[in-house]
């Protein structure tokens, strides 16, 4: 037996962040390029570019910065804030889970 979970926010019933959204602003941050990082996750640079655009529209602010005399990208303080956050939230919520899982099996013996 197994607990399965899946965490994601939301805003007005469409994402905003989730573990996706964090692999790529992750990826960015390691490769300083978006097209670099689609590639990396084995993503199109389009669905990439899509997802991050529909989550600085819905939150109101920008999750990356380009230098176009540099040709890199970078996360703003916000996205290092959001990323640290949410992945907080989720060991917090597998360690919950894996105590209710040690339960689960107790009562399963």
């Amino acid at each position: 037996m197994e607990i399965k979970y899946k965490i994601w926010l939301e805003k007005d019933g469409k994402v905003i962040f989730g573990r996706g959204r964090d692999d790529i602003l992750t990826a960015v941050d390691e490769e300083r390029s978006l097209n670099a990082a689609a590639k990396k996750l084995e993503m199109s640079y389009r669905a990439a570019w899509g997802r991050l655009k529909a989550s600085e529209e819905r939150m109101g602010i920008h999750l990356v910065e380009s230098s176009v005399r540099e040709k890199t990208m970078q996360l703003t303080p916000q996205a290092r804030a959001i990323i640290k956050r949410f992945e907080k939230l989720e060991k917090d919520v597998e360690r919950l889970l894996q105590a209710a899982d040690e339960d689960f099996q107790s009562l399963l013996e």
